[in-house]
């Protein structure tokens, strides 16, 4: 029965046609304080979702303080790791919430962040495998944020770190990996074929243009990548309604980033 259960949820996340999904993440105020584009959830999460998002991230916070009762629905999706900038390691996530509150709220997925190659990894995978297993009980999917990052790690763009990193969210329970683009089709197939669970790329810092976000996201798409999970870049856009409906045009219109930006 908890197989219907994540096959349920997932539908909430992933579009039903395409197949991939726009995913908003909005964690970023336990990490960093407020921020702009996250001072008024309720607007913010109403204005990704009218530009066509498929579910928002982000903590406890976000169903009690965003939830709208108003617009268009968008899936959400609890992130249980936890970890601010003022304290001695910001790398060093620790799990702030549980499954069971998380479905409480009504969640229909939950993540974790994870990475790879950090002096405490080996805590945080086994939380990772903790966490899988407990939504495999509970029916609801588990979304990893796998990222290479640590003392041993040369960049966290590299395909190697960032294939390894992949397959460690597969191999240990998630059933949808968010990791760093590569920078290229050619080595960004090599992570897409080397998961067999499907694959969002994070927006990272703010690009600088709008074109290099559209153009990373359509590369993605290209090699083999099922969407995004694009914050800074979505809700401190000058527009959020219109970046995600660009996105969109991408993600599940096919468009090619010229005719995105010439319509």
């Amino acid at each position: 029965m908890s197989e219907i259960g994540k096959s349920v949820r997932i539908e909430r996340i992933f579009d039903r046609n395409t197949q991939n999904a726009i995913i908003i993440p909005m964690d970023h105020g336990v990490g960093a304080g407020p921020l702009r584009g996250l001072t008024d959830m309720p607007a913010t999460v109403n204005k990704v979702a009218e530009g066509g998002a498929n579910a928002v991230l982000g903590h406890m916070g976000l169903p009690k303080y965003g939830h709208r009762g108003y617009g268009k629905d968008v899936g959400l999706i609890i992130h249980l790791s936890g970890s601010t900038s003022l304290g001695p390691d910001p790398n060093h996530k620790v799990l702030v919430t549980t499954i069971e509150e998380a479905i409480k709220v009504g969640a229909d997925a939950v993540s974790v962040h994870i990475n790879i190659g950090a002096d405490d990894e080996a805590k945080m995978l086994q939380d990772l495998g903790r966490i899988a297993k407990g939504c495999d009980e509970w029916g609801i999917p588990l979304l990893a944020m796998m990222y290479p990052r640590g003392p041993r790690v040369a960049s966290e763009h590299d395909a190697d770190y960032v294939k390894h990193a992949a397959r460690v969210g597969a191999e240990l329970g998630a059933d949808i990996v968010k990791t760093n683009y590569t920078g290229d089709i050619d080595s960004f197939k090599e992570v897409v074929e080397g998961c067999p669970v499907p694959i969002v790329i994070a927006g990272g810092p703010q690009m600088e243009t709008e074109e290099d976000l559209l153009q990373m996201i359509h590369d993605s798409l290209e090699a083999g990548g099922r969407g995004v999970a694009i914050g800074r870049n979505v809700f401190q856009s000058e527009d959020p309604v219109v970046t995600v409906s660009k996105i969109s045009r991408i993600v599940h219109g096919g468009e090619t980033v010229e005719e995105v930006l010439n319509r």
